[in-house]
């Protein structure tokens, strides 16, 4: 079977021209009804979601030459993420690769951009600057915290480096941007195998003050620093696992829970049967646990996802592939009301998008107030292609139920082309705030075209 995520391999992440376009009935029939509803179908437990229309964030060409490191000639933007403060206040960052920069705009509950113009975070023309996260406090100002990938190159086989950069002024200006990292072995990859990986592999968490930042590198390592300063300064950088003869860790994922214990996953390369795997820190991240497996699989999983509710419950959704990575995925939930104990057996969520379409993948998780459950993923229209369009179920009962999921309207126009993310799929694309007030993200591309930045915002439970 051809894989349809083949395009993400590599240094070549993308086929000039080829984009995804829905063509089999059951398809057609199953996006139809979902523009066309506005409440999520449930099987017990839904609440209806309230969408507002889509707002383009920025628009671009949709050039991208071959690849010449940072000489590549790319003029499109991509690489969206949010947040969303509790007051409605959404965050979003991109990538413009015609500057080579990560950009920031903040957009009032109404949809109005609150900045004048977007502002330069990463400042750093003649050097891509990759596939943001970022956490906004809901403070007045607020605080804004962006986590990047650079593609500087140090001296080892593959390019690569973490930095960081704070608002405290609710994102009108930026500090100067620190480099965590410092390395040579390729930070921000997350490794596949020898010849295909994925770029933004990385994460960010924040909770009292103190910030949380993961990363993996090329070489295997993944590595931790924390900032007890609320980003001023980080701590030097300590491995966790992979690297040093282990399998070469991918993709992690940050919570932190009431008690602020730091809970960490991912999944590993070079193992067709890569299960997901843990550890936690009881100490605010000054030390972790040796790492173990908490989900064991008979195909290959991986873009683990982790959040953690008031309760100490931790939720972790996964993509899984029964015949083995970069295959036909499904997405799984699993949970643990032991603080990182023992977790439940797994089970799939994905339901009908796995059967109309050719494929889903690359989960995004995040929790309201109340603890219900809000999981976003990429949809594969068709094998061999890109992503175009992005699904959406829900739990509102603490993961026991999930609705049936729905297409997000809005994120699936073959007129717009396909969804960006040519740099990779592990990104952060969902965004929940205290009362369930939703901020999504998206890029499109559509070759010989344009490339956009949408921010679509919804509200599940509306009159609750």
């Amino acid at each position: 079977m051809k894989s349809n995520l083949s395009n993400y391999s590599g240094k070549i992440l993308f086929a000039a021209g080829r984009q995804p376009l829905p063509k089999c009935p059951r398809l057609a029939l199953l996006l139809a009804a979902a523009l066309c509803a506005v409440p999520v179908a449930s099987r017990g437990n839904a609440l209806p979601v309230t969408w507002s229309g889509p707002i383009e964030v920025a628009q671009g060409e949709s050039v991208r030459g071959p690849w010449r490191m940072n000489e590549s000639v790319w003029r499109f933007v991509d690489d969206p993420t949010a947040a969303v403060t509790d007051q409605g206040h959404a965050g979003v960052a991109w990538v413009d690769h015609a500057r080579q920069d990560i950009l920031f705009q903040m957009y009032a509950p109404d949809g109005r951009p609150r900045l004048a113009e977007p502002v330069n975070v990463s400042r750093s023309p003649g050097i891509f600057s990759w596939l943001p996260r970022m956490i906004m406090t809901s403070g007045d100002p607020e605080q804004v915290y962006i986590l990047w990938q650079e593609i500087i190159f140090s001296g080892g086989t593959h390019g690569g480096e973490i930095f960081f950069a704070r608002s405290t002024d609710g994102g009108r200006s930026f500090n100067r941007p620190l480099n965590l990292s410092n390395t040579i072995a390729g930070a921000g990859k997350g490794r596949l195998t020898r010849e295909i990986w994925f770029n933004g592999s990385l994460d960010l968490a924040a909770s009292d003050g103190i910030l949380y930042a993961a990363w993996t590198e090329y070489e295997g390592a993944l590595r931790f620093s924390r900032s007890t300063d609320r980003g001023e300064s980080f701590s030097e950088p300590v491995r966790i696992a992979g690297g040093q003869g282990e399998s070469p860790a991918r993709g992690p994922s940050l919570a932190v829970g009431p008690g602020g214990e730091v809970h960490l996953v991912w999944t590993v390369g070079e193992d067709p049967a890569a299960d997901i795997h843990y550890t936690r820190s009881t100490d605010q991240g000054q030390s972790f646990g040796s790492p173990m497996v908490i989900v064991e699989s008979d195909g290959y999983s991986d873009a683990p996802k982790i959040a953690v509710d008031g309760r100490g419950t931790l939720h972790l959704v996964y993509a899984e592939s029964p015949d083995g990575p970069l295959q036909r995925y499904h997405i799984r939930h699993t949970r643990s009301e032991e603080g990182g104990g023992a977790f439940q057996e797994p089970k799939e969520i994905s339901g009908a998008h796995s059967e109309a379409f050719e494929s889903v993948g690359f989960p995004y998780l995040d929790l309201d107030g109340e603890g219900n459950l809000y999981v976003l993923w990429e949809l594969f229209p068709e094998e061999g292609r890109f992503p175009q369009g992005l699904g959406l179920t829900f739990s509102g009962d603490g993961g026991a139920t999930f609705a049936s999921p729905a297409v997000v309207p809005g994120g699936f126009d073959p007129q717009l082309g396909f969804n960006g993310s040519q740099q990779g799929l592990f990104m952060k694309k969902l965004a929940v705030n205290q009362a369930g007030e939703m901020a999504i993200v998206n890029s499109t591309f559509k070759p010989q075209g344009s490339s956009r930045i949408w921010l679509i915002r919804g509200r599940a439970g509306a009159g609750r």
